[in-house]
């Protein structure tokens, strides 16, 4: 059995999703921008792109925008609106964002004033400590909506009025690649400026993102061109990928419900089982974070090793963000201040649309048994 748990990484493209990307490569191969006939069938398919994925967090189709991932989306929405910086503005964000955040903020620190917030043992911020932070040179707040590695929850709509209460012209900033699709957004209830999201995350194709612009709001963009995307992303469009990310949107939004309580389901019943049957576990997930992330840690299990021993049974997990697996440091786990003895032994196990009931018992049992042949091995070391 092949059992596919690295959906925070990147998602199985759905069946329904890649006949809409063959038919369109087969028969809507023309430039969006081109003034026949072929050029308006391939705009007008964007558009209805653009109208489902909007639609999942409750935006208009000319707020959104479609990028090259989220990433890009991260960074086009930062220094847009980060221009002309100096060394009297100030810029806030977490310890726990992810790289295409913090790696950014990381650059302008040369720039501005960067604070950087702490968290809680469940990665939660302290909306007092946001409040403290902010002042009247405080130009942008960016803050991540689901943790991409123990799946934390940020409350955004209180997050949102404490920087408002304190500069209502600060900007807020939330990276939701995690969120979307699985946790209900509404941008015009949450007064954020902008947010991004990505396709591959939802089992849509890898190459396309998207970002959300409150309307009103004007933002530099970093690549100048053809104006495409109204000159916020330039070049011409991913077709094919913006069409199938179009069609994963709306199985989506068509579903909602039943999968996100599908996932909450799994979740659910993988921590109780981890629990029941494994000793010297902490789960670093909290209970009210998001439906498709479980990050634990194993007492004296080096967790590469954990990782590739499932891999010998055909189980695919990750020791984290597949953008930082390759360092050896982990500040999300420093930001929750998680015990040295736990650290080196972490896991992410991350579900999709793929998964199911019947995939736990045997999960389950080869984590059990690889953790036991592991803990022997480096007892008698």
């Amino acid at each position: 059995m092949q059992v596919y748990l690295d959906n925070s990484a990147t998602t199985k493209v759905r069946d329904e999703v890649l006949k809409e990307i063959i038919d369109a490569n087969e028969n809507f191969y023309g430039n969006p921008s081109s003034l026949h006939r072929m050029g308006l069938v391939v705009e007008k398919k964007i558009d209805e792109a653009r109208k489902t994925s909007a639609k999942l967090i409750g935006a208009k189709p000319e707020e959104t925008y479609f990028t090259g991932g989220g990433t890009e989306s991260n960074n086009i929405a930062i220094f847009g609106h980060l221009t002309n910086l100096n060394k009297h503005n100030s810029v806030i964000t977490t310890k726990i964002e992810h790289p295409s955040v913090y790696n950014v903020f990381k650059h302008i620190e040369d720039k501005c004033q960067v604070k950087y917030l702490d968290t809680d043992e469940n990665g939660r911020i302290n909306t007092q400590e946001l409040y403290d932070m902010v002042d009247e040179n405080t130009l942008l707040v960016s803050i991540i909506h689901v943790n991409n590695e123990i799946g934390t929850v940020q409350q955004l709509n209180e997050i949102a009025s404490t920087i408002k209460r304190k500069n209502e012209n600060a900007r807020l900033h939330v990276d939701a690649v995690q969120s979307y699709g699985k946790i209900k957004i509404d941008v015009h209830k949450v007064p954020v400026d902008t947010l991004t999201f990505s396709s591959h995350k939802i089992h849509g194709p890898k190459g396309v993102g998207g970002l959300y612009i409150r309307s009103g709001l004007k933002i530099a963009p970093l690549i100048y061109g053809g104006g495409q995307e109204s000159g916020i992303r330039s070049g011409t469009e991913n077709t094919t990928g913006i069409i199938g990310f179009g069609k994963a949107c709306e199985l989506v939004y068509d579903s909602f419900n039943e999968e996100t309580n599908k996932l909450y389901s799994l979740k659910d019943t993988y921590v109780k089982k981890l629990e029941e049957e494994i000793e010297d576990i902490k789960i670093n997930s909290p209970a009210d974070g998001a439906p498709h992330i479980i990050n634990v840690s194993f007492k004296n299990v080096p967790g590469e090793v954990l990782v590739h021993y499932l891999e010998d049974k055909d189980i695919y997990v990750s020791t984290g963000s597949a953008c930082s697996s390759k360092s050896r440091d982990n500040r999300i786990l420093d930001a929750i201040n998680l015990g040295k003895e736990y650290r080196e032994g972490t896991i992410r196990i991350s579900l999709g649309h793929f998964n199911n009931l019947e995939e736990v018992e045997y999960v389950i049992e080869n984590i059990k048994q690889s953790v036991k042949d592991i803990r022997s091995i480096t007892k008698r070391g």
